[in-house]
């Protein structure tokens, strides 16, 4: 194997650890994203609320101190002045009512006795009637209906105000003008404080928002863990339950829904251990029944066999001995004996595969001069075309690639005709030999069952001079080489099986004595 093909199974089998750790993990995530959203929403929401309520709570509360005290200076000190005061006079009282606790800045707007404006700053013009928006003044300066009763209009200026932001920063101007004659006022002040405690505020809203997310993700991956160990213990379990471990129980405690789950499962590995243990005495009673049954008929048929071989003589002897008229019933039996001493071995030979006691015997094998031994020995070399270039060489069992090779060519000479071509290739580590015939092919509806144990093609023919058991044991002595045999159709026409068995197979597990004495009188290769 290439370094290539080594570092592309690596990133590969790395790529499938990484996809099972995320689904492993997708259901914890989903828990911890889903707590985080819920939580993240609510601290959201929560923030957002409080902060909106403080803030309100901040500005009107500043507002509203501001307001009062502005109006009370006006009433009180600018009211004072006369209706056509002098920048001196407007100077200094706007100064003096820019002294007040709440220390805003104030502008006082007067009309001379030439008519001219005449205003009066705080703060050295610092605070112009620029500043103030044109929406706010015409509002200030407009003379309101002033009417009678309990909730009519009793003054005919009114004090306005309005938030504003000039250069990043936020103010509040207020304006109001004196009754009866007078200046008008206006006010500037800052809300600078206010803006950096519920910036202050934001910030702390935003540290719990966090902080609160944080804790949400660590209650749900605790929540998580809670939750998902039972079900992290019954994907082992079940895994292990689905290696063959049938003994495999889960400790329950708790009486919730996990619990239950548990206890199911527990029933449920119980019920099953109980079937397969049932089923498989069942099977081993049957397996014995096949091996001693086929044991028990070796010993009448080793008899029969010689009584056969004696007769068959007579038939082919030059004298004749034999009546002519019973000629084909002993013909018949001949065949027949010969075909019950095949189905005994072959059915031995299954009994073995199934019981796990076929055992390889391995030995370095030239592919071409096996294949042109099993053919020499059947005399199919006249009718099997053979491609295999001589030094392929493959450790398996010979004895085993016998019978795999008689089964294949022999079926495909049976049903397919000749001539059979033979293929041998080499493709990466594996040896590849194909068989192909010139027949019909094989029925479609056919093709998933060819290896099946009796399986006939035509229910109209249920009897034939196979077992139906040939390509099933050549199947089998394939798997236990490491290795498989398919079936297809040729798209020029013909049935095509292909033998894939590693070029290197594993170490024989016993002595070769052991098994060539066990299957001494096994399958010789028949052709089924």
């Amino acid at each position: 194997m290439t370094e290539a093909q080594d570092g592309l199974r690596g990133w590969t089998a790395a790529r499938k650890a990484i996809s099972a750790g995320l689904r492993f993990t997708s259901l914890r995530l989903r828990l911890v994203v889903v707590f985080g959203l819920v939580a993240l929403t609510a601290a959201v929401s929560a923030s957002g609320i409080a902060y909106w309520l403080n803030r309100e709570a901040v500005l009107t509360r500043t507002q509203d101190a501001v307001l009062r005290d502005f109006q009370q200076e006006m009433q009180n000190r600018a009211s004072a002045l006369p209706v056509h005061s002098t920048q001196d006079e407007l100077q200094h009282t706007a100064g003096q009512m820019a002294n007040s606790s709440q220390r805003f800045s104030v502008l006082l707007v007067s009309t001379g006795e030439d008519g001219s404006t005449v205003t009066g700053n705080s703060d050295l013009d610092s605070f112009t009637l620029e500043d103030v928006p044109a929406s706010l003044r015409k509002a200030v300066n407009k003379e309101q209906p002033v009417s009678s009763g309990s909730s009519g209009n009793k003054s005919a200026y009114h004090l306005y105000w309005q938030r504003i932001v000039e250069d990043d920063e936020p103010y509040l101007v207020a304006g109001t003008k004196v009754i009866g004659g007078g200046p008008t006022g206006y006010m500037l002040k800052s809300l600078e404080p206010e803006a950096k405690d519920l910036n202050s505020l934001a910030w702390s809203l935003g540290i719990a928002t966090g902080l609160a997310l944080i804790g949400s993700a660590l209650l749900a991956q605790a929540a998580a863990t809670t939750v998902l160990k039972p079900v992290h213990r019954l994907g082992i379990a079940a895994r292990r339950l689905g290696e063959g471990k049938l003994d495999t129980r889960l400790r329950v405690s708790g009486t919730d829904e996990l619990a239950d789950l548990s206890r199911t499962f527990n029933r449920t590995a119980e019920s099953l251990e109980k079937r397969v243990a049932d089923m498989s005495a069942r099977d081993e009673a049957s397996r014995r029944f096949v091996a001693d049954m086929s044991h028990e008929l070796r010993t009448p048929l080793t008899a029969i066999t010689a009584v056969t071989e004696v007769l068959e003589e007579e038939l082919d002897a030059e004298t004749g001995s034999v009546d002519p008229m019973i000629e084909p019933a002993v013909r018949l039996v001949v065949s027949e004996t010969r075909r019950l001493n095949d189905l005994v071995e072959n059915l031995m030979e299954v009994t073995r595969f199934d019981a796990g006691t076929a055992r390889l015997v391995q030995d370095d094998v030239d592919i071409a001069d096996q294949i042109t031994a099993c053919m020499d020995a059947r005399a199919w070399l006249d009718a099997v075309e053979l491609d295999a270039e001589r030094g392929i060489t493959a450790r398996l069992d010979p004895r085993r690639l016998d019978v795999i090779l008689a089964n294949l060519i022999g079926n495909a000479l049976k049903h397919g005709g000749s001539p059979v071509h033979v293929g041998v290739r080499m493709e990466d580590e594996d040896l590849v030999i194909e068989v192909k015939d010139n027949g019909p092919g094989i029925p479609e509806d056919v093709l998933p069952h060819v290896f099946d144990r009796f399986y006939k093609a035509s229910a109209s023919r249920p009897r034939s001079e196979g077992s139906g058991l040939g390509l099933s044991i050549a199947l089998e002595n394939a798997h236990i080489h490491g290795g498989e045999i398919t079936a297809a159709n040729s798209p020029k026409g013909g049935a095509v099986f292909t033998l894939r068995l590693p070029q290197g197979a594993a170490e024989p597990d016993e002595e070769p004595g052991d098994d060539a004495e066990r299957d001494a009188n096994g399958t010789e290769g028949k052709a089924e």
